[in-house]
């Protein structure tokens, strides 16, 4: 279920996918909060050099693995523009973390993608659930969906 607050911080997601978009990234951002309600991390996408590991979730994985203790970890939150890709899946669960919160889905991005004629991903596109066992999921949102979708119409209109 959505609250109002998971309306905020997928908000802020889509603000830091645009960021990304800006600086000539994929639109793509990521919050960090905690059990208490607190912003511990947030980044954006940042593949545009080459290195497309540099997702934001796998950013937040890293830092929440580095910076909380597991039960830390385990009751935070991760909310991000788009459902996690299978290698943000993984760290999220080999770190521990708890809920994902995401505004689009993997299956609309695809869609999307296709739509635009961008070329294929190499990697399968994969729900969470099909990749780290029970995680606790809420998405998509369907208005803040569409302005992601918006974002990835930019990019792919800005490549030409």
């Amino acid at each position: 279920m959505i609250t109002e607050t998971d309306l905020k911080h997928l908000h802020r997601c889509v603000v830091l996918a645009e960021t990304a978009l800006e600086k000539g990234d994929e639109p793509f951002g990521s919050v960090l909060v905690s059990a208490e309600g607190e912003v511990l991390f947030e980044d954006h996408n940042h593949v545009a050099g080459g290195d497309h590991t540099q997702h934001p979730e796998f950013a937040i994985a890293r830092w929440a693995a580095n910076n909380l203790s597991p039960e830390e970890r385990s009751k935070a939150t991760v909310y991000t523009s788009g459902e996690h890709c299978p290698m943000c899946a993984a760290a999220h669960g080999w770190v521990g973390l708890g809920r994902i919160v995401y505004a689009s889905s993997s299956e609309q991005l695809g869609g999307w993608l296709s739509d635009l004629g961008a070329p294929p991903s190499p990697v399968r596109n994969l729900a969470i659930e099909d990749v780290i066992k029970d995680p606790v999921v809420d998405g998509p949102v369907p208005e803040l969906a569409e302005m992601v979708h918006q974002l990835h119409r930019r990019l792919h209109e800005a490549k030409g």
